[in-house]
C-alpha cells in the first residue's frame, strides 16, 4: 500500500481503508462483517498494548522512586556519619591548632540546606 497520493485533488479521509471497502445498497455505504471484525480485532489489540506501556510505566515510575527512595536513605546515612566523624575531629582540632577548619566546620554544620 502506498501513501502516494496520484490524484493532488482527491480529498484522503481519516479511514482510508475502511473507505476503500465501501460498497453502497440501496444508496447506504456498507464494509463486509470480516473486514469489520478484523478492524475491531486490530483495535482491540492496539488498546490492549497501549494499556500493557501505560502499566509498564507505571510500573517504572514506582520503581524508579524505590530506588530513588532507597539513594536518599544512603545518602541521609553517609551524611550522618560524616557530621559525626566531623563533631569527633573538631575537639582534636582545637588542641591541633586548626582552629580555622573547626570554625569552618561548625558554620557548615550551623547552615540549613
Amino acid at each position: 500500500m502506498s501513501n502516494h497520493i496520484a490524484d493532488a485533488n482527491k480529498m484522503v479521509g481519516d479511514t482510508p481503508r475502511t473507505t476503500d471497502r465501501v460498497v453502497f445498497i440501496d444508496g447506504n455505504p456498507w464494509v463486509n462483517a470480516p473486514f469489520a471484525r478484523g478492524l475491531e480485532r486490530e483495535l482491540n489489540a492496539a488498546n490492549e498494548r497501549i494499556q500493557r506501556l501505560e502499566d509498564g510505566d507505571a510500573a517504572l515510575t514506582y520503581s524508579i522512586g524505590l530506588d530513588l527512595q532507597k539513594e536518599n536513605e544512603a545518602l541521609k546515612a553517609r551524611i550522618q556519619r560524616l557530621e559525626e566523624a566531623g563533631d569527633a575531629l573538631k575537639a582534636a582540632g582545637y588542641f591541633g591548632g586548626f582552629g580555622d577548619a573547626v570554625n569552618k566546620w561548625i558554620k557548615v554544620r550551623e547552615d540549613e540546606l
